[in-house]
């Protein structure tokens, strides 16, 4: 090999060197969790309504509801009509280099969704239309990846598992025989895929998904201790015994096991 031919090769691995180490901002190998893709992503501002509600996921206040401002409103490519919510991704921007922040990288749960303007098309204003993967990020989440004025910018997410502190929250709403259990704060997958409750006169009743991570059933539990059993995306299921004591009341709210995280 020539003197010349050696000094490039020599170049070009340390370039390659410097462009891994450049985005590496996470612990986990490869295989405990999904591979990179390509999406944008916009913010909004703190004045926004969005920051001070849950929106199409049901969550509520975001803050009181633990998920402060690490959240993330998703286009309908990636929402799945709402079962992702609760789903748990790394966000890190690449490519623009003249408003990335290097090595960086947000974790973000799913909370809310970026409807689709159809009067725009995908590639021309319609930035949450299909096939578009778009996320919205509280501007003081994407301020910790980029700089603001980069607004529309080219990212990379995967999906991770979540870290959560605490049980699993039940939240009880309704009235008579109409049961709605709002399920927050899920480690692990993050994301549910079935709910059933059981009462202590009761065997287990399977839950409908009412929107987002709101599960509802027509049964008369009053005076009953219930209990829970919930099925994660990554199909673990998971029994919080008794969560709620036989006086339980609607508008409260109840902590059950937690999954792995």
């Amino acid at each position: 090999m020539s003197a010349t031919r050696s000094i490039l090769l020599v170049i070009a691995l340390t370039l390659a060197s410097r462009i891994t180490a450049h985005y590496h901002s996470s612990t986990s190998s490869p295989s405990q969790q999904a591979e990179w893709r390509p999406a944008r992503a916009t913010y909004y501002a703190a004045a926004d309504p969005r920051d001070a509600v849950g929106g199409a996921c049901g969550y509520g206040d975001l803050e009181k509801s633990g998920y402060g401002k690490a959240t993330v409103g998703l286009s309908t490519a990636l929402f799945e009509r709402g079962q992702i919510c609760g789903a748990c991704f790394e966000v890190r921007c690449v490519e623009d280099l003249r408003w990335c922040i290097p090595g960086t990288s947000i974790i973000v749960t799913a909370t809310n969704f970026c409807a689709p303007n159809y009067g725009f098309p995908a590639d021309g204003g319609g930035r949450c239309n299909p096939p578009n993967a778009h996320f919205v990020l509280p501007i003081e989440a994407f301020e910790k990846i980029a700089i603001w004025k980069a607004s529309n910018m080219p990212i990379q997410y995967r999906r991770i598992k979540c870290r959560k502190e605490g049980g699993m929250r039940f939240a009880i709403d309704g009235a008579g025989i109409f049961l709605s259990v709002l399920i927050t704060n899920v480690a692990g997958a993050g994301d549910i895929v079935a709910a059933k409750i059981k009462g202590s006169r009761t065997g287990w009743l399977p839950m409908g998904r009412n929107w987002g991570q709101n599960w509802h059933i027509n049964a008369d539990l009053r005076n009953q201790p219930l209990s829970f059993e919930v099925t994660s995306s990554d199909g673990t299921t998971l029994t919080s015994y008794s969560v709620a004591s036989e006086n339980w009341n609607f508008g409260q709210t109840f902590i059950g096991k937690q999954f792995d995280s």
